[in-house]
């Protein structure tokens, strides 16, 4: 089976920084797209910033110009760097991946359990 593992979440004052990563294990052939995504209490579940393969990025346009995300493919990991973090980025984090575990096969979505971001003085 395949695991998303995140960490690097916490408590953070406003205008610091945090840096999330996410790794890939289990029967991996392939992974295509890589992102982030984050939902707070009683709101759907939003998109962050998402990253290919090749390493084209797209951003939500309340992050844009604060976080980057980046992918390592030999480790099978994506990074979310959040910079100028507000109260309003205060949310639980899901790192989401398109995994093919087999040659021939489409990629399946799977994600992580989630890690808390809190901002907060």
């Amino acid at each position: 089976q395949v695991q998303l593992v995140e960490s690097g979440g916490g408590l953070v004052q406003p205008g610091g920084s945090l840096r999330l990563s996410c790794a890939a294990s289990g029967r991996i052939f392939s992974i295509n797209d890589m992102a982030w995504y984050r939902q707070t209490p009683g709101k759907q579940r939003e998109l962050v910033a998402a990253i290919t393969r090749g390493g084209n990025a797209n951003y939500a346009a309340s992050v844009k110009g604060r976080f980057t995300i980046s992918r390592d493919n030999a480790k099978n990991t994506v990074y979310l760097q959040m910079n100028g973090l507000t109260p309003e980025d205060t949310a639980v984090y899901y790192c989401n991946a398109a995994i093919t575990t087999r040659a021939m096969l489409g990629a399946d979505d799977y994600w992580g359990q989630g890690t808390q971001v809190t901002v907060s003085s």
